[in-house]
């Protein structure tokens, strides 16, 4: 089966899920089946917003704006979206609703949308469990598996941060918080187009968008063809449909840098392609694919992909990272401070055999650093060195950050409002890096535990959670730390240092995914 076709369908979702579409400026229920035995209300957990269409040629839907329309008030005050042509050829707007080739909605260089908060006919009423927020996708849909394995549709959404949304009546899970949330829906957000040639027009989406000359798009010019489409939170999200070879060329230099060496450059289109397979179900409930920003992959204008940059992809098209044939979840990140984290070390995951602590240098460094590393004098004593490392060249290979209790308290005032008086780390993985850090205080919800990708979330200047802790002050704690980013798979700092030794893109990906296969992807 396609791998993308996969993707189409909402996870989790079984046939006799009642689901709200929105079709035709609004909200209506539908059942596709029905279970056996005695029929049962369902209440549905959102709004529900049809699959993407059928993909083809290996094609992606990738969002470049999310949540248009957000906050919509009765007198229209949400921001207007404008949409301008890169070049002399106007846009074309057509209804994606229809089948074949609609007539244009309007044909301009210029189109400007804003939105429009309309009754619905009926209210619908949605209710859910929802547990979260979590830091990122991967700790989400951890979460999420783990009700799967019950027979509950649970499903991973992003309204603003990651969540798992669940039918209220599923069993909570142990260790998981949960709250339920239940809301009737009167009203839907739909796009205006302000007057081109009239007056303003209401639409109903979804919409199409060409733009023969490419559109322009936060100083870059994208080249679609785009899309406008409802998601499951009430707002909309403007899509492009992107062939994968051209989503590498638009995400390997802004990750790794146009200007590294080629086998890291070859190593970095590897791994895009890899991570995007594997992760095209991330939008799912959305019915798109991936996002644009640094929670998928950072994707912009593809010309910024110079000529070693297409030659790195061209030289390595269609291959992808494999374990027992499957794409592996390839996640890179820019420095590991001389040592790489294993999976659950970074999220709240299953191992990964391909993703293990390691020490990540030179012979005399793999002597001198040896895991694993718990003991606090040990991890001391990695962080204030570094020779023989690979990519030790990296600025942010070592660093120092201070918080005070007011920061500290400020970081922690939506979730635990109080007086901070401690930290302390509770708890450290094999490759040394934090699991647990506590933050003791006066106050609702004290101790706060922060753990995994959350400590990140929550204390933002920190770059990694490979760090010790000392107290140099009352109320004054520094973070003495190495690397950026959460130290999984591969360092792009080490591939780029590896490269310059000479080494090979299958060299490379085997030192930082042992075990992985580099192979074509399957037809």
């Amino acid at each position: 089966m396609n791998r993308f076709r996969r993707v189409l369908s909402l996870r989790g979702i079984t046939p006799s899920v009642l689901v709200l579409s929105v079709i035709s400026g609004g909200c209506r229920a539908q059942e596709a089946a029905v279970s056996p035995g005695p029929a049962q209300p369902v209440i549905p957990t959102h709004r529900s917003v049809p699959a993407p269409p059928q993909a083809s040629g290996n094609r992606l839907w990738v969002a470049l704006d999310d949540h248009l329309g957000r906050g919509t008030k009765r007198d229209h005050s949400a921001p207007t979206l404008t949409l301008r042509s890169a070049g002399p050829s106007p846009l074309v707007l057509r209804d994606g609703s229809a089948s074949g080739a609609s007539q244009p909605l309007a044909t301009a260089a210029t189109l400007r949308i804003r939105w429009r908060l309309e009754p619905l006919a009926e209210p619908v009423k949605v209710s859910r469990l929802v547990a979260g927020p979590y830091a990122s996708f991967e700790s989400a849909d951890r979460v999420a598996q783990r009700w799967r394995q019950q027979g509950v549709q649970a499903l991973v959404a992003h309204p603003g941060e990651w969540e798992v949304w669940a039918p209220e009546t599923a069993s909570v899970l142990e260790g998981v918080a949960t709250r339920p949330w239940r809301n009737t829906i009167t009203s839907v957000v739909r796009p205006v187009l302000e007057g081109i040639d009239g007056d303003p027009k209401t639409l109903a989406g979804p919409l199409l968008l060409e733009a023969p000359d490419g559109l322009s798009w936060k100083g870059g010019v994208m080249q679609g063809p785009f899309r406008l489409q409802p998601d499951a939170y009430g707002s909309w999200t403007l899509l492009e449909q992107v062939p994968l070879e051209r989503y590498l060329e638009g995400v390997v230099p802004h990750e790794i840098g146009a200007g590294s060496p080629e086998a890291a450059l070859q190593a970095q289109a590897v791994l895009a392609r890899t991570w995007a397979l594997a992760n095209s179900h991330r939008f799912g409930i959305d019915g798109y694919h991936l996002c644009s920003d640094t929670q998928c992959q950072v994707y912009s204008d593809p010309r910024y992909a110079g000529s070693a940059v297409r030659q790195a992809i061209k030289a390595t098209t269609g291959q992808v990272l494999q374990w027992n044939g499957k794409p592996i979840s390839a996640v890179y990140h820019a420095s590991n401070g001389g040592v790489m984290a294993s999976a659950p070390e970074a999220w709240a995951m299953a191992p990964a055999p391909y993703l293990q602590a390691q020490a990540d240098g030179d012979q005399g460094w793999l002597d001198a650093v040896v895991l694993p590393l718990k003991d606090a004098d040990a991890i001391r004593r990695l962080v204030q060195a570094g020779r023989g490392a690979y990519g030790a060249g990296h600025p942010l290979f070592r660093w120092t950050r201070t918080y005070t209790a007011s920061q500290l308290e400020r970081a922690l005032a939506s979730q635990s409002p109080g007086v901070v008086q401690g930290v302390a780390v509770l708890k450290r993985g094999p490759s040394g890096r934090v699991l647990t850090l506590r933050i003791e205080g006066e106050g609702p919800g004290f101790p706060v535990d922060l753990r995994l990708d959350a400590i990140r979330r929550t204390l933002r200047r920190l770059p990694s959670t490979l760090f010790t802790l000392e107290t140099t002050g009352e109320g004054v704690w520094r973070f003495n730390g190495g690397g950026f980013g959460h130290g999984a798979g591969l360092s792009q700092a080490g591939a780029i240092d590896l490269a310059s030794r000479g080494w090979s893109v299958q060299r490379i990906l085997q030192h930082y995914y042992p075990g992985a296969t580099l192979a074509p992807l399957a037809p």
